[in-house]
């Protein structure tokens, strides 16, 4: 998979991107991401990407030329189908980032994510640039840098070959919708308190009814909401 990622911050990405799973996604091939500076795609000759917006208001507006011809010339330059490929405004009033949606837009080839700032981004790159809107969660962020490294993160992680052990994916939080079930590891007593003795035993379906039963409860008493849907 690309990830071509639009910011005015670009030497916010370095930190996350070159670690831990998505450093090494990178470096095996399975992940490509680039990010670009929309800066330099404004035709403004001091660079400028923001405006006041129209009917007044406070704070001011990002503006769409140089987004849209950022988009465009990515578009030109990688070579998939149009149906492969996902443009994301990361946005407060898109539609939740959840897993499903993560492992939906793990299937696409080629994924463009357009990091807003200020007061928000024209409404015309939402209508007529971006395919959808997503959002991390019901609260205001300064920008959508943070929100986009979330979506390469829970995305990534779906790809095939990302993840080390193929189970782990299928067996983590929100997959099922349940919450994941506690987890132990050495030593089995520590300060007092004893890892369940039937994790101790061996017995694999005994185990997977335990973790079952676990992840109904844990999801039971802290998300009950993901019972009801």
């Amino acid at each position: 998979m690309r990830v071509d990622v639009l910011t005015i911050f670009p030497s916010m990405f370095a930190p996350v991107l070159d670690e831990s799973i998505l450093k090494r996604a990178q470096k095996a091939g399975k992940l490509c991401i680039v990010v670009h500076d929309i800066r330099a795609h404004t035709t403004d000759r001091h660079r400028k990407v923001d405006d006041r917006p129209y009917g007044g208001g406070s704070g001011m507006v990002m503006t769409p030329q140089p987004i849209f011809s950022c988009v465009e010339k990515i578009a030109k330059r990688v070579r998939v189908r149009t149906s492969q490929r996902r443009t994301i405004l990361l946005s407060p009033r898109g539609r939740l980032l959840t897993q499903r949606v993560a492992a939906k837009l793990a299937r696409a080839k080629h994924l463009i994510l357009i990091c807003g700032r200020y007061e928000g981004v024209d409404e015309r790159v939402a209508r007529h640039c971006a395919d959808e809107e997503i959002s991390i969660g019901d609260y205001v962020l300064t920008g959508g840098e943070l929100p986009a490294m979330v979506v390469i993160d829970a995305v990534a992680r779906l790809i095939p070959g990302v993840l080390g052990n193929k189970e782990s994916a299928r067996s983590e939080t929100f997959e099922g919708g349940l919450l994941e079930y506690p987890q132990y590891t050495r030593p089995a007593a520590f300060k007092g308190r004893r890892v369940p003795a039937v994790l101790l035993r061996g017995d694999h379906q005994a185990i997977a009814a335990w973790r079952k039963k676990e992840s109904v409860r844990l999801t039971k008493k802290a998300r009950p909401d993901l019972l009801r849907k």
